[in-house]
């Protein structure tokens, strides 16, 4: 039986997003503004939450229909069969998010949800589920525009981007799956060498070998549904095993990860053992170094640098300010690194000019709240000079 989802993904992501789900094997994917829509069965949806890099949680819709005020959201939540996906013996949580609503109050509108919810449980069981706002069994989510409610169960739980392998997240994280967008947009390949200057606790270092080596982002963790009266075991047991029988550690592969903390690059060591990449690590196709940005040479005659070079004021108040740092890296990578790619994140729109070379491309996205560009820079003998 098809179903409809949606993936809620970082904006500026939401086409790739929605290559991917094609990929995975979603039907008629397409982008929205913050996800991707897509239908399929059920086993469908375990694949997207199994598989998709891009992601940051998967959705089931479980109704949708016009509203006027509070009543019609009860109305429309109370139809809903949820006894057929949970019992009164889980924790729930209730969440509501709106777009241009009517509404002069999101806080009553979810409690008018969560009402619908708990008095169908009591209709047809004589209990009431308790709510967790913490860590739910179940959480439910509806959405509200103008005239139009969605209400959604959410398969996944912890947001995706958490993979399992992170214990010490370092200073100013990328999320794994922002990551990912920047390698998919940079098209950089496992066949080309790969490194970040400013590797932090490992992330693109980390989820670049993940996807060189055929790894499902979900391989080490649990998800949402599998709590759902609904789950199917087998069919989730299958695509565990399948994900795991893809995983290559033999794939030929140069990434490098470098940062001037000593401290952090033992973190993203550690980070990338926990993801399972030992072997990569004793045969060196990934390797974590300490080395500043501003002195560390080529890995080789070329390849790509993806990075995410700090934003604002540096941690060391001795140390010199962000753009002239970036200046500072812009003349070794002219002097050093002539035929590789240089992908940069950053908020400062002026970097361009900070490192006095002329982007070839530039990316709207969003790291968390904050608006970026990513900046992609040529590096040819001479450089490209702004």
């Amino acid at each position: 039986m098809s179903e409809t989802f949606f993936a809620v993904c970082p904006r500026g992501v939401e086409s790739l997003l929605a290559d991917e789900l094609r990929a995975i094997g979603a039907a008629d994917a397409a982008a929205a503004a913050g996800g991707a829509g897509f239908s399929g069965t059920l086993a469908t949806a375990y694949a997207a939450n199994l598989h998709s890099r891009l992601a940051s949680r998967v959705l089931w819709r479980m109704a949708e229909g016009g509203y006027r005020d509070e009543t019609d959201l009860y109305d429309l939540a109370r139809k809903i069969p949820w006894e057929r996906e949970f019992s009164a013996e889980q924790t729930l949580r209730v969440d509501v998010s709106a777009h241009r609503s009517p509404l002069r109050s999101l806080q009553f509108a979810t409690l008018r949800v969560k009402d619908a919810i708990v008095d169908r449980a009591r209709e047809h069981g004589g209990a009431r589920p308790s709510i967790d706002r913490q860590r739910p069994d179940v959480q439910v989510l509806a959405h509200l525009t103008e005239q139009r409610a969605q209400i959604y169960l959410d398969l996944s739980g912890e947001a995706l981007f958490k993979r399992g392998w992170r214990a010490d997240k370092g200073e100013a994280p990328i999320k794994e799956n922002l990551a990912a967008a920047l390698l998919r947009i940079a098209g950089w390949t496992s066949a080309q060498p790969l490194l970040d200057p400013f590797c932090g606790s490992g992330t693109i270092a980390i989820e670049a070998a993940c996807m060189a080596t055929g790894r499902a982002p979900g391989l080490q963790r649990r998800f949402a549904f599998e709590a759902l009266r609904s789950f199917d075991r087998t069919s989730w047991a299958r695509l565990r095993r399948d994900a795991q029988e893809r995983i290559d550690d033999g794939a030929a592969l140069r990434i490098v990860g470098r940062d001037i903390s000593t401290r952090v690059v033992t973190t993203a060591e550690a980070n990338a053992r926990r993801a399972g990449l030992n072997g990569l690590l004793e045969r060196g196709a990934l390797r974590f170094e300490a080395q500043d940005a501003r002195t560390g040479g080529a890995i080789a005659e070329s390849g790509w640098i993806v990075t995410n070079p700090p934003y604002g004021e540096q941690s060391n108040p001795k140390s010199a300010t962000v753009p002239a740092m970036m200046n500072d890296v812009a003349a070794q990578w002219k002097r050093n690194f002539a035929g590789w790619q240089a992908w940069v994140l950053s908020s400062d729109r002026e970097l361009p000019r900070q490192m006095r070379l002329r982007e070839s491309r530039k990316t709207v996205l969003y790291n968390g709240p904050l608006e970026c560009r990513f900046f992609r820079f040529e590096m040819v003998a001479g450089s490209m000079r702004g």
